[in-house]
């Protein structure tokens, strides 16, 4: 086996044990070996015998070698972007508003929903409580049936494991007075506390206990109360909107970040009949609606996140490239720093999403020469800078001149994916688990590099590789799938060379 091969299975080791959740430590356990050979052997390190590689696969559950089920970008880098691209609707506000759709017990279809794997787990999820859900409208819509009888015994805690789904929880407590839940998963960026939905949830009633591997969740009657959320989160905002939306009275909830799925959610709540003042502020006031059982058609709204993908992939490839469909309200903030950099841009006038609530925009980027801001680039709660489009200006800062201070203050973990892309001639060094400076501009050069465990670290991974001289492997793309759809694909229908190829 060559080094490059063994380097790159070495990889896809971790990869998967990450994905399992197991530390170094319970993998060698698993194996009978010590921590030190598995951490040579995630580095390619070590020599892997037929023994040693059939025990691997026996403790995964899996084959190692061949992985089958795992797919690699192969992208020849230098290509400028061009023409336009039409910005998908949100991940986010999908799966959110698939969750709120429990509230109705009558027929949901929400429309516009992007194939994407993380819609199919949370589809998943919710056959296993008995929902009725499949796809309508040429496959572009899911249409939602909640049983009459929720089956929570039978929950699928595999896949509950993998997403962020504690937010099921606002809905599910109208239903059962007491079921336990598991713990949530998502992207590997450190920590997911519970505290801002658990605190929303004890306002209205809700009593939740942790235990090692799932929460105990109790209520009795619920009950109307002012809540102030604990931390400016999204998914707990739309945790305590879930819960007091079927609750009678008037419920005040206080610091709910207006981002773009709470607003959705707060949308599809309207059409459900459930008054909600405040919409796009920091304070909502619920008017609960105890029975909700109507035929309700609902529209997703376009994903800001997508737009500033491609942004970021414009900017890096110096292209000209018109993003359409563009959700101007949640995108503000980032072009007004970009266009301190010296980026130039054009917007297109204004008009409406399907939704009818929705303000989008088509904006042109152009090339340009950047420079380094003279402050930080920093995440906050929306109207801030959003916590999901912070990464794409990492790439960004790399072609400006300058340095540029990244303060990823939210997660703790995700700024040392980051420095990923100093394996592509990028000089970016961590200060600490929050916090990169990025010296640029630098001239990047093609590489392979692993997907990191999380969704938008590999994605301005991919962005750096087409911006990058010669050609890059990007291993194990999953991470990608759970958030855009036919990526590859659309990328290469404006320019870029990517070349899908199957895993070793």
């Amino acid at each position: 086996m060559s080094s490059r091969s063994q380097t790159h299975i070495g990889g896809l080791i971790q990869k998967i044990r990450e994905e399992k959740s197991m530390t170094q430590e319970e993998f060698a356990q698993a194996l009978g070996t010590s921590q030190s050979a598995v951490a040579r052997i995630e580095k390619g390190g070590q020599n892997l015998t037929l023994e040693m590689v059939d025990k691997i696969s026996k403790v995964f559950g899996r084959h190692v070698i061949t992985l089958s089920n795992t797919v690699d970008f192969k992208i020849e880098g230098g290509h400028k972007l061009k023409g336009s691209i039409t910005t998908n609707t949100s991940k986010n506000g999908a799966v959110n508003m698939m969750v709120a759709a429990l509230l109705n017990t009558g027929t949901t279809v929400l429309r516009d929903i992007p194939h994407i794997e993380e819609v199919e787990r949370y589809k998943e999820l919710l056959e296993s409580l008995g929902v009725k859900i499949r796809w309508v409208h040429n496959d572009t819509s899911l249409e939602i049936v909640p049983p009459k009888v929720f089956s929570i015994e039978t929950m699928n805690h595999a896949v509950a494991e993998k997403i962020r789904s504690f937010t099921f929880v606002g809905a599910l407590i109208h239903y059962s007075p007491k079921f336990t839940f598991p713990h949530s998963g998502g992207c590997k960026m450190g920590e997911r506390t519970i505290a801002s939905h658990k605190f929303a949830l004890d306002s209205l009633g809700v009593t939740i206990k942790t235990e090692e591997s799932q929460y105990v969740i109790r209520r009795t009657t619920l009950r109307p109360n002012t809540i102030v959320l604990y931390e400016s989160s999204d998914t707990g905002a739309i945790t305590a909107i879930l819960a007091a939306a079927k609750t009678d009275g008037v419920t005040t909830i206080k610091f709910a970040p207006p981002n773009y799925q709470v607003q959705d959610v707060c949308f599809l709540l309207e059409k459900f009949g459930v008054k909600i003042e405040g919409i796009g502020t920091t304070t909502l006031k619920v008017h609960g609606k105890k029975h909700i059982h109507m035929n309700v058609e609902h529209y997703n709204s376009e994903d800001p996140i997508e737009s500033m993908f491609f942004i970021s992939a414009a900017i890096v490839t110096k292209s000209k490239l018109t993003i359409k469909r563009s959700p101007i309200e949640f995108l503000s903030l980032e072009l007004e720093k970009l266009k301190h950099m010296g980026q130039k841009f054009t917007l297109s006038k204004e008009y409406f999403a399907k939704n009818k609530k929705t303000v989008l925009t088509d904006i042109t980027i152009f090339p340009s020469k950047l420079t380094a801001p003279h402050d930080k680039i920093h995440t906050q709660p929306f109207p801030g800078i959003n916590n999901d489009n912070l990464p794409f200006f990492v790439p960004i800062a790399c072609m400006a001149e300058g340095q540029t201070l990244v303060h990823d203050w939210t997660w703790e973990n995700r700024a040392i994916y980051f420095t990923e892309l100093n394996r592509l001639g990028a000089d970016i060094k961590l200060l600490d688990p929050h916090r990169v400076l990025v010296n640029g501009p630098k001239v990047l050069k093609g590489n392979q590099i692993v997907s990191p465990p999380a969704l938008r670290p590999t994605a301005i991974i991919l962005i750096a590789m087409l911006g990058a001289q010669g050609t890059s492997m990007l291993r194990n793309v999953y991470s990608l799938k759970r958030g855009y759809a036919d990526i590859a694909e659309r990328l290469s229908a404006i320019g870029a060379k990517i070349e899908v190829v199957a895993g070793v």
